[in-house]
């Protein structure tokens, strides 16, 4: 297991102020926009097998599960959380498996003002690691989890990353912007008028560019959209949108660093992509197999930009099939 006071010393990080914090909320009466809210029993659920990790920047959400190894951790994406992969973990064969709520998503804390980065996200996964998965690690990302993990791989390639990363998988995630076809609410967040449009962000505008994202032939249900608006506006997350969006202005700002790392890594990393994705579109993958024209891909037809909610089981398979293959 990685030494934690040497890890947080590299982050810039004081080891007495990280500890796990077990103590339960009750999730089922919130605070919510308006008066007091439900949580959905899945949202419930997933809440009750978690545990907390308090960091210098705040509290993250932690959901794990012995088994055998290497620990697979999952990373999400944006808007979203760890819940993503609820019913993926089920299909993971026995592996021990490790997940959280990025910083600001999901059950973490959601500090404001505060200066959201993919960095400070990357340091945290680096923490939660530390703390959680002693021994080799494999990894899934998504999203905006496939730049956290570009983070690491560079952090890899310098001699600075503080846990065994053996071999990655990336999913739907526009890790190249320059090919992805950003949706019209993401541009209004990420301009002048974010802070206006994610003040009058709700449920009904959240569930219709949510469902946006969704294929056709798996479309979002009522109890995926209940369980997602809930997650993201505990404790008034969706009034921090626009302060979260500002990872995508560094996936501009690190793209020669992150590219390169995707390009260079020397382990194993492969591509899981769904191809009915209407922003990390087949664009997006064709410009990953350039900088990475050996990587082993399988592709997923049928299946939008959430693969893992879309079609949970046929993604769990896959993504096992990807860490299994032999070097």
């Amino acid at each position: 297991m990685p030494n934690l006071s040497l890890v947080f010393k590299s982050m810039g990080w004081d080891a007495s102020s990280l500890a796990f914090d077990a103590v339960a909320v009750d999730l089922r009466r919130v605070v919510g926009t308006v008066g007091r809210m439900e949580m959905p029993d899945s949202v419930c659920r997933w809440h009750d097998g978690g545990s907390w990790l308090t960091t210098p920047a705040g509290k993250v959400f932690v959901r794990s599960s012995a088994g055998d190894g290497p620990t697979i951790l999952l990373l999400h994406g944006y808007p979203s959380s760890s819940f993503d992969y609820h019913q993926v973990v089920p299909h993971l064969a026995g592996r021990a498996w490790l997940t959280l709520d990025f910083l600001g998503f999901g059950l973490s804390e959601k500090p404001r003002p505060h200066r959201y980065s993919l960095l400070e996200q990357a340091d945290i996964v680096a923490a939660v690691v530390a703390e959680a998965a002693p021994g080799p690690v494999v990894l899934v990302a998504h999203d905006m989890g496939t730049s956290v993990t570009t983070d690491l791989l560079a952090r890899d390639l310098q001699g600075r990353l503080p846990f065994d990363l053996e071999r990655v998988v990336l999913t739907n995630g526009s890790v190249i912007l320059r090919r992805a076809s950003l949706r019209p609410i993401q541009k209004v967040l990420r301009g002048p008028l974010g802070p206006v449009v994610a003040r009058l962000s709700n449920k009904a505008t959240f569930t219709r560019e949510f469902g946006r994202l969704f294929s056709p032939d798996h479309p979002l249900s009522d109890d995926e959209a209940d369980a997602q608006w809930a997650l993201m506006s505990y404790n008034r997350g969706h009034r921090i949108a626009h302060l979260l969006i500002s990872y995508l202005d560094e996936r501009e700002r690190y793209a020669e660093r992150w590219h390169g790392a995707v390009r260079d890594w020397s382990k194993p990393l492969s591509l899981l992509w769904a191809l009915d994705d209407p922003v990390a579109t087949i664009n997006v993958l064709d410009g990953l197999r350039e900088l990475r024209p050996a990587a082993d891909v399988v592709e997923l037809p049928g299946a939008g930009h959430y693969p893992q909610v879309e079609v949970p089981e046929v993604f769990a398979r896959a993504a096992l099939s990807l860490l299994s293959m032999a070097d």
